[in-house]
Protein backbone atom coordinates (compact mmCIF):
# COMPACT_ATOMS: atom_id res chain seq x y z
CA UNK A 1 0.00 0.00 0.00
CA UNK A 2 1.40 3.38 -0.73
CA UNK A 3 1.65 5.33 1.92
CA UNK A 4 0.92 8.17 2.10
CA UNK A 5 -2.61 7.64 0.36
CA UNK A 6 -3.54 8.84 -3.32
CA UNK A 7 -6.83 10.81 -1.33
CA UNK A 8 -4.50 12.23 0.70
CA UNK A 9 -1.54 13.07 -1.89
CA UNK A 10 -4.44 14.42 -3.51
CA UNK A 11 -5.74 16.90 -0.99
CA UNK A 12 -2.19 18.09 -0.60
CA UNK A 13 -2.03 19.15 -4.68
CA UNK A 14 -5.38 20.64 -4.09
CA UNK A 15 -5.04 22.54 -1.25
CA UNK A 16 -3.97 26.24 -2.69
CA UNK A 17 -6.97 25.60 -4.98
CA UNK A 18 -9.28 28.63 -4.11
CA UNK A 19 -12.68 27.48 -3.71
CA UNK A 20 -14.99 27.35 -6.76
CA UNK A 21 -12.07 26.66 -8.88
CA UNK A 22 -11.57 23.00 -10.93
CA UNK A 23 -9.39 20.98 -8.62
CA UNK A 24 -5.72 20.44 -10.08
CA UNK A 25 -5.61 16.98 -9.41
CA UNK A 26 -8.57 14.72 -10.17
CA UNK A 27 -7.27 11.29 -10.73
CA UNK A 28 -4.68 9.18 -9.20
CA UNK A 29 -3.34 8.95 -12.73
CA UNK A 30 -2.19 12.43 -12.48
CA UNK A 31 -0.45 11.94 -8.85
CA UNK A 32 1.42 8.99 -11.01
CA UNK A 33 2.39 10.81 -13.59
CA UNK A 34 3.78 14.01 -11.33
CA UNK A 35 5.97 11.39 -8.87
CA UNK A 36 7.08 9.26 -11.82
CA UNK A 37 8.49 12.41 -13.84
CA UNK A 38 10.07 13.92 -10.69
CA UNK A 39 11.59 10.58 -10.01
CA UNK A 40 13.24 10.62 -13.44
CA UNK A 41 14.40 13.97 -12.88
CA UNK A 42 15.91 12.38 -9.28
CA UNK A 43 17.34 9.84 -11.43
CA UNK A 44 18.77 11.94 -14.28
CA UNK A 45 20.66 13.93 -11.39
CA UNK A 46 18.19 16.58 -9.86
CA UNK A 47 18.98 17.03 -5.88
CA UNK A 48 16.31 15.88 -3.75
CA UNK A 49 13.99 18.53 -1.61
CA UNK A 50 13.67 16.42 1.52
CA UNK A 51 16.70 15.54 3.99
CA UNK A 52 16.77 11.81 5.16
CA UNK A 53 18.58 8.21 4.66
CA UNK A 54 18.77 7.43 1.39
CA UNK A 55 15.53 6.32 -0.41
CA UNK A 56 14.33 5.28 -4.11
CA UNK A 57 13.81 7.86 -6.59
CA UNK A 58 10.28 7.23 -6.55
CA UNK A 59 9.72 7.20 -2.61
CA UNK A 60 11.35 10.71 -2.49
CA UNK A 61 9.21 11.74 -5.16
CA UNK A 62 6.32 10.58 -3.40
CA UNK A 63 7.29 12.27 0.39
CA UNK A 64 8.23 15.68 -1.80
CA UNK A 65 4.47 15.96 -3.22
CA UNK A 66 3.26 14.96 0.16
CA UNK A 67 5.51 17.91 1.86
CA UNK A 68 4.48 20.38 -0.58
CA UNK A 69 8.07 20.49 -2.05
CA UNK A 70 6.86 20.26 -5.77
CA UNK A 71 4.13 21.38 -7.47
CA UNK A 72 2.02 20.59 -10.11
CA UNK A 73 1.17 22.31 -12.82
CA UNK A 74 -2.81 22.42 -13.96
CA UNK A 75 -2.86 21.52 -17.98
CA UNK A 76 0.32 19.57 -18.03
Amino acid sequence: MLHPSYSDLMKVVNSEVEQGEAPIVNSRYSIVMATSRRARQLIGGDDAMIAGKEKKPLSVAVEELNQGKIKILGGE
